[in-house]
């Protein structure tokens, strides 16, 4: 016979337990002791009845844990499991609720622990609701009151947009698949903005499509936006934690999809009236700055007849000036003539003098540049003539 270390033990039966598929799936009853909720934020305790007991461990964030007291009856679900280090067989208790709530609900818990599990209820993929739609589309019965709130709501805060509806039962047989075509429909239709589904209030009975796993799924596959409004404010469906955004009434989803006109209108106004307040403001401003300017402008633009004046005084300084120096000028020039004039040839003549020139020698100034005989030409003040030496002398 073969021998097994306690640990090859511990593993076997692990694995036993796991394979087993009613101990991977358990609802157990049983009422609480030795409770034990260690900073860790998991809860340690044991399920008893009268003839046995059984540990279980609930990590932190299952469903229901805020309910965990001693003494207190429950009802478990969780999965059976082999704690190797101290050879315990435990319940891994994902979901607890009180004895007696029912079946529906504890079902809705698992459903829920399923789908937060996948990331259905995350809220980083949630999207955000268009601020101006132009095509809401709603899901909802055709004949109920939801419907009219709706429509009453949405024409008066919003009537330029669109609405269409996508008629589906609410409650009853054929719900769930009624509710799964209207989103996939609406999903073929690639100009609707915002998704609204929406039931009034029932019991968890009534409102069980609306907990239904292939329904939440058809939310969360749906590109558009949805705003869900299941029941009354009290009541939370999976297809609310699926859901963009949640609404406590429809008649609150119709508001949460679409403006207020009249608010719009009255920011516009709002608006409109700051823009007017700014425009005069910067206009005022403006206005002010150029009178400033003018101001300094006006203080150092020159005065124009200060300096006519001015420019009259040194035009007549300037003739003074020019015709004192024409003047002194023509002095000079009058007596540079008279020099000129008593040094010229022609006043010589006039006062009784004669220029002698010979041919080839020129001005004659001495007797012996000429012989007796030679022919001069004598030059006089007025006119001349020609003569012929006939004698000449040194003498003065």
């Amino acid at each position: 016979m073969a021998v097994y270390t306690v640990s090859q033990v511990s593993e076997y039966l692990a694995d036993v337990l796991r394979r087993d598929v009613v101990l991977q799936d358990l609802l157990v009853q049983g009422e609480v002791s030795n409770l034990s909720q260690p900073g860790s934020g998991h809860s340690y305790f044991s399920l008893r009845d009268s003839d046995a007991t059984l540990r279980c461990a609930m990590f932190r964030g299952a469903s229901g844990a805020k309910l965990l007291s001693s003494g207190l009856a429950i009802v478990a679900h969780g999965r059976a499991s082999m704690y190797a280090r101290r050879g315990d067989l435990q319940l891994i208790v994902d979901a607890v609720q009180l004895y007696g709530v029912g079946d529906l609900q504890l079902k809705l818990e698992q459903l829920k622990i399923k789908l937060e599990n996948e990331g259905l209820f995350e809220e980083g993929r949630k999207r955000p609701i268009p601020e101006y739609p132009r095509k809401v589309g709603v899901v909802t019965s055709p004949t109920g009151a939801v419907w009219q709130d709706i429509q009453t709501v949405i024409r008066r805060r919003y009537p330029l947009v669109d609405l269409l509806l996508a008629p589906t039962q609410v409650q009853g047989d054929g719900t769930v698949g009624g509710l799964v075509e209207a989103f996939d429909a609406l999903n073929e239709i690639e100009d609707v903005d915002v998704i609204i589904v929406a039931r009034g209030g029932g019991s968890l009975e009534d409102l069980w499509p609306f907990n239904d796993e292939s329904v939440a799924r058809a939310v969360y596959r749906s590109h558009i936006p949805v705003i869900s409004a299941i029941g009354h404010e009290t009541d939370i469906t999976i297809v609310d934690w699926v859901a963009d955004l949640r609404a406590p009434t429809p008649s609150a989803a119709a508001e949460l999809a679409v403006p207020d006109m009249q608010e719009l209108s009255d920011n516009l106004m709002a608006s409109r009236h700051a823009l007017t307040l700014d425009v005069v403001s910067i206009f005022r401003a403006r206005q002010d700055a150029l009178l400033q300017l003018e101001h300094r402008l006006s203080r150092g633009f020159p005065n124009l007849d200060t300096l006519r004046l001015r420019i009259d005084d040194m035009l007549r300084s300037a003739m003074s000036y020019l015709r004192r120096d024409v003047a002194l000028n023509y002095e000079r020039a009058s007596g540079l003539r008279m020099r000129l004039d008593t040094l010229s040839p022609t006043d010589t003549l006039r006062r009784g003098y004669a220029i002698v020139q010979s041919d080839g020698l020129g001005v004659v100034t001495d007797s012996e540049q000429v012989v007796e005989g030679d022919e001069v030409k004598v030059t006089l003040s007025y006119g001349g003539f020609e003569a012929e030496v006939t004698r000449t002398h040194s003498d003065v």
